[in-house]
């Protein structure tokens, strides 16, 4: 079933910016509407409408930090009618409006982080303490890792760390008692290319049900994404990087 699912992921990255309806989706994969949504989200985590909505945003935050079109411009690019609706979109899902985030992206410095301080220890809330396995992978400058509500990284993490270069501990202080994804996310910097699937490195594991006052041990391992990935929304890592000439080609 990876093949059908495929073919419907390679038409929603070839086709984001055409109205792209289930049936077009379970008719790329050969499959029935039902059973295709089905498919999808056993091989995915998430329905294909939330996948074709995170590639859609995925791409307006490339054309936001590499191009001279407006939020208006970018928001029919990307396959959105109403500019109001993608600017609400992609303001809940990356954690910044389109404007801050394009102001973000051409900072020069170290600008200021989308994020706040980290959670501190709390007895009455859970922590999720463990390392991220770079081997094989070169990050091109941090690794953020996030807990975070559903399989998309998407908006502010509720708890999270950045891990430097050669530090492979991270600590979410703080997460309330429930079930949640534990994602890292970092920019691929062992060549200078990359096509669009491939830029970002991430590592997941299964979703982690978190107990006031316990401690989860994970071991995450980073990997270039795939196909299959949901890209990730949230806002960094790529501001993470100020070199214009690698942003360019980030995805």
């Amino acid at each position: 079933m990876q093949d059908a699912v495929h073919r419907a992921i390679e038409t929603m990255w070839n086709h984001y910016s055409e109205p792209v309806s289930l049936s077009d989706l379970a008719d790329a994969a050969i499959l029935s509407r039902f059973y295709f949504s089905r498919v999808f989200r056993q091989v995915t985590g998430t329905s294909p409408g939330r996948f074709l909505s995170a590639i859609r945003l995925h791409q307006a935050k490339g054309l936001l930090r590499n191009s001279a079109l407006s939020v208006t411009e970018i928001s029919y690019q990307v396959g959105y009618n109403s500019p109001g609706t993608f600017t609400s979109r992609f303001t809940r899902s990356v954690g910044l409006s389109p404007t801050r985030y394009r102001d973000q992206a051409r900072l020069t410095g170290v600008g200021p982080s989308p994020l706040p301080g980290p959670p501190q220890l709390d007895p009455r809330r859970g922590n999720v303490v463990g390392t991220v396995n770079r081997s094989g992978v070169v990050p091109l400058r941090n690794v953020y890792v996030g807990a975070f509500g559903g399989p998309i990284p998407e908006g502010r993490p509720v708890s999270w760390d950045i891990l430097g270069p050669g530090q492979p501990g991270f600590q979410l202080h703080g997460l309330p008692e429930g079930s949640w994804h534990i994602r890292a996310a970092g920019l691929d910097g062992s060549a200078p290319e990359y096509s669009a699937q491939r830029r970002m490195l991430i590592g997941t594991c299964p979703v982690v049900t978190v107990q006031s006052g316990r401690d989860i041990e994970l071991d995450i391992t980073l990997r270039p994404s795939s196909l299959f990935d949901l890209p990730v929304l949230f806002a960094l890592p790529e501001l993470d990087c100020r070199d214009h000439g690698l942003m360019a080609g980030a995805y």
